[in-house]
């Protein structure tokens, strides 16, 4: 045996015990990150017993690779002697403290399995044969893979180990990642030599596409290349960079870990902080790991957050994500336009009973008009100041006036703000001092106002102080979305005292009302025109002659008469409307007709058997023929794309209709050709999106929906990263009672996260 070393085994073991006991009494005594080096004392005080078992097995010491691996951690002994040494003198000893440990735990690994292998070894009474056992022979065949493995590392040049870095298969990789790492380490490779042969752009060039052993590799050693100096840096904070790095996210829990680590790291560069927030999943992914069980995670994802909190931006998907201590700092802290940015979007939030305790936790929340803006019912306190913001004139101030009448339209919905008196008054009066889109949200606010049930003498103020004359102007205006609002308020002032309505409309205004009835107007403002003209007397022969000279009745039989083509394209019309009610009601219409389906068009079968049916009725979700007008098919009445489009958009009141009908393509008897109709026509992404903004009910049925889907491997393989990021984060901050469901979807994603580990 060749060893250049002439001391016997048991002194060299004897010198590493009291090395060992050094470092950990060095480690318990330090004053700088005690927690961090007790830890790492303990875990060093494990390795005394194993290394006086290798001192007492001369067998074992006789073998070559348990003397490299003792001659490894005599060098990591050494090593983390000098760093506890040189405590706070050092630049990043936590992290130098990990590499240490992993090195220690490798060279350890190795000395285990020296031990274990002496003991798969027979004795000589069980070795009957002249040959070696089976035994032996794998013994022999571990320690020359263990050797070979070593001498692979030792025989890689720098060069080689560029070559494999840029073009090696995933073992040549893996081989070039361990030396790599130790020639950073040993200080062997400089600054210009990762400068010249690119190795930043190499290793992230290889991260998307490795193995999850050689990303969490890949991360680490650029974590310690981004601790080096600020040019490491640089040369990971383009968007690729930071896409590739924000998937590794939402990985194994120590991938996830190391990067959240390198992120926090690279944040200091002002560019990081100005595109991460922009990718996709990455905020709410940071939020789910704050949220977690990992401490060290936890930490990097909170600094990573602050850091991020500086973007108004970031800051409202934060919140979004349950994350609220950046908004209350911006009510209390930011400026005027912050403040009131912050108070609109708490306004338009769906706020659970988990998101109103973390606001109450986090403090109180003051928006620019000095109030408590927490659930949605305490907005209304903020009535009277947002009304001074609007007849403000000062220059600075003129810019938030848009944003005051967006929350004032929501404060309305509350029956509460009838408390402020003459609150509508001071609306009316600044409709014609307004710019189009705060004449829009005051219209709004006064509709909803209006519309409450105990509103009869704010209504009955409003007519006495000419409100149906200043509206009506609005109705041979150019802004559609302007003379909608208008014909709505105007429908909910004309329920009340229809004579004297009748007084204040005038018979010249009636034509305005008729001509918008039978013109290309938005369905919501036709239904509001022909309300208006509904609540009219009777008993007025003055304004029924004058509906029978504008042809009013010919207009409505033709308005009913295209209705003959079918009910169901009427209502797929509808969604497309700008409506809510209308999408919502149209919605529920065709969910209740579609549930039919399957029975429909099993009836029709024996109907066919003496003419073949055409193959454009061949419906491929419900596997047989279907005609629009007999079985209610949504496929071929071509509801499928609105309905989505439905999900897409804003109308969260609309959301769990459309869900309820793209639910009865997923019938038991029909839902995986459903599912695979619904991925064909983009409907996933949809749904996984009602998940992060839906109602807790829309939620419930988004839920239960891909449950089926996902019942299939190809959907689960193409759409299961992308869901998992928003079921994680429901399941930590949703509605208590979507936790089954949301485990029993997260369940059936885990055979999927399990095959891309393995793989």
């Amino acid at each position: 045996m060749e060893n250049s070393d002439s001391r016997s085994n048991s002194e060299i073991e004897s010198e590493q015990q009291a090395s060992t006991e050094e470092v950990i009494s060095l480690a318990k005594s330090l004053e700088f990150d005690r927690e961090v080096f007790a830890d790492f004392a303990v875990l060093l005080d494990k390795f005394t017993p194993i290394l006086i078992a290798v001192k007492d097995n001369e067998k074992l010491m006789d073998r070559p690779p348990v003397q490299k691996a003792v001659g490894s951690i005599d060098k990591e002994l050494s090593r983390a002697k000098d760093l506890i040494e040189g405590g706070a003198c050092s630049r990043s000893p936590i992290k130098q403290i990990e590499v240490v440990t992993q090195e220690l735990g490798r060279s350890l690994g190795l000395v285990l399995f020296a031990i274990l292998t002496p003991s798969l070894s027979p004795s000589p009474c069980e070795n009957h044969g002249p040959g070696p056992s089976k035994e032996s022979g794998f013994v022999s065949e571990q320690d020359s893979f263990t050797n070979e493995i070593e001498e692979e590392k030792n025989s890689l040049s720098i060069d080689d180990v560029i070559s494999h870095l840029k073009y090696g298969n995933d073992e040549e990789f893996r081989l070039a990642l361990w030396v790599l790492s130790d020639l950073i380490r040993d200080q062997v490779i400089d600054k210009e030599l990762i400068n010249d042969e690119d190795i930043i752009p190499i290793l992230f060039n290889r991260l998307g596409s490795s193995k999850p052993h050689n990303r969490l590799t890949i991360i680490q050693i650029l974590r310690i290349l981004a601790l080096e100096n600020d040019e490491n840096k640089e040369k990971m904070t383009d968007a690729v960079c930071l896409s590739v790095l924000v998937k590794s996210l939402a990985r194994e829990a120590d991938e996830g870990r190391e990067t959240v680590g390198l992120l926090s790291e690279l944040s200091g560069v002002s560019a990081v902080r100005r595109r991460i927030g922009r990718i996709q999943g990455c905020i709410v992914m940071l939020v789910a790991m704050l949220n977690g069980d990992d401490p060290a995670a936890s930490h990097d994802a909170e600094k990573l957050l602050v850091a991020l909190s500086g973007n108004p931006q970031n800051v409202l998907h934060m919140a979004e994500a349950g994350y609220f201590k950046p908004l209350v700092r911006c009510l209390k802290e930011g400026s005027d336009k912050t403040k009131i940015l912050m108070a609109t979007a708490v306004s338009r939030m769906e706020l659970t009973d988990l998101c109103r305790a973390s606001l109450g936790e986090d403090g109180a929340v003051e928006s620019l008009v000095k109030i408590k803006c927490t659930p949605f019912n305490q907005l209304r306190r903020c009535s009277t100041p947002l009304l001074q913001l609007l007849f403000s004139v000062t220059s600075v101030l003129t810019t938030l006036r848009e944003p005051a009448s967006a929350i004032l339209a929501r404060i309305a919905q509350s029956e509460s703000i009838l408390v402020k008196k003459d609150v509508a008054q001071q609306m009316l009066s600044l409709l014609n001092l307004s710019s189009p889109v705060i004449q829009f949200h005051l219209l709004q606010a006064l509709n909803s106002i209006a519309s409450h049930s105990s509103a009869s003498k704010v209504r009955r103020k409003m007519k006495e102080n000419r409100a149906v004359q200043l509206l009506l102007p609005f109705l041979t205006g150019s802004n559609a979305k302007i003379r909608t609002a208008a014909l709505n308020l105007l429908f909910t002032l004309s329920k009340d005292s229809p004579e004297e309505f009748m007084e204040q409309l005038g018979e010249s205004y009636l034509g305005n009302i008729v001509n918008i009835i039978s013109s290309p107007e938005s369905e919501s403002g036709k239904a509001a025109a022909i309300g208006i003209l509904s609540n009219l007397p009777v008993s007025n022969k003055k304004s029924t002659e004058a509906l029978k000279k504008l042809r009013l009745l010919p207009i409505l039989i033709s308005l009913m008469s295209s209705a003959e083509l079918g009910v169901i394209p009427i209502l797929v019309k509808f969604l497309s409307s700008e409506s809510p009610v209308a999408k919502c009601r149209s919605a529920t219409s065709l969910a209740q007709l579609s549930q039919n389906s399957p029975a429909l068009q099993k009836s029709r079968k024996s109907r066919w058997k003496c003419m073949p049916p055409s193959a454009d009725t061949f419906c491929q979700v419900h596997h047989g023929y279907c005609i629009v007008k007999s079985t209610f098919c949504l496929v071929k009445a071509g509801a499928v794309p609105p309905l989505i489009q439905v999900l897409e958009g804003k109308e969260r009141e609309a959301h769990e209709a459309s869900l309820d009908a793209l639910a009865t393509l997923l019938q038991d008897e029909i839902w995986e050709s459903g599912s695979l109709y619904i991925a064909k026509t983009s409907g996933v992404q949809a749904i996984i999106r009602v998940l992060e903004s839906g109602t807790v009910k829309a939620q419930e049925k988004a839920l239960w929906m891909l449950e089926r889907i996902f019942r299939i491997e190809e959907h689960r393989s193409q759409y299961g990263e992308s869901a998992q990021v928003v079921l994680i984060d429901l399941a930590q901050n949703g509605d208590p009672r979507l936790k089954s469901t949301v485990a029993k979807v997260l369940a059936q994603l885990e055979l999927l996260q399990a095959q891309s580990s393995y793989f």
